[in-house]
């Protein structure tokens, strides 16, 4: 498997995206977790692998994956200062409630927002309305922060400001949009913060 697992991993995670686009842009919606699962049966399909044990062991690594080391400590500085937290995802509600709690961060999120209440992945607008449905405030006075480029891009074109959470150092994604701010880890966000640039 050590052999295998960087392309398994990338040519899964690409798969899971496509999949989600080709549903939300067709109407076709399923839970994440099934397009999760699908997306992995093709991978391992892909390079020869059948092993149901692995299989599973490799979906239930969702619901353990750790935060990175800053991001409790930033969430908590976030929410003592006042500002009000939430997770806006393509995941399940179990996905989310599960991972959340693995990664530690459920004391400082207010609310966790599956894109099953509308049945459309992001980039889809409906999914992205969520947060302004959710909290009474329109996109333009709410911060989205994402470590993904399309995401981000997605949520600029919706109307939030917007923040990339850019940890590879990727080149910006030719899509036209420009992030209102950029940094490499969650510290960043709060000096983006903190110099006034969003509320």
């Amino acid at each position: 498997l050590a052999q295998v697992w960087p392309r398994l991993a990338e040519d899964w995670r690409r798969k899971q995206l496509e999949y989600t686009w080709q549903r939300a842009m067709t109407g076709w919606h399923a839970p994440f977790d099934q397009v999760t699962a699908d997306a992995l049966d093709w991978v391992l399909a892909s390079l020869n692998l059948s092993d149901p044990a692995l299989r599973a062991r490799l979906l239930a690594l969702y619901d353990e994956l750790p935060a990175f080391a800053e991001v409790p400590g930033v969430l908590a500085q976030l929410q003592k200062a006042g500002h009000r937290l939430a997770i806006l995802s393509n995941g399940s509600p179990r996905m989310l409630q599960r991972a959340t709690r693995a990664a530690g961060l459920t004391p400082w999120i207010e609310r966790s927002l599956s894109v099953d209440a509308v049945r459309k992945f992001k980039t889809a607008p409906e999914a992205y309305q969520l947060g302004p449905d959710r909290f009474g405030v329109a996109a333009k006075d709410m911060l989205f922060v994402s470590s993904n480029g399309w995401d981000v891009c997605g949520a600029a074109w919706f109307g939030y400001q917007t923040f990339w959470v850019n940890r590879p150092n990727a080149p910006l994604e030719e899509l036209g949009v420009t992030p209102n701010g950029i940094g490499r880890s969650l510290n960043d966000l709060l000096t983006y913060i903190g110099k006034g640039e969003t509320t």
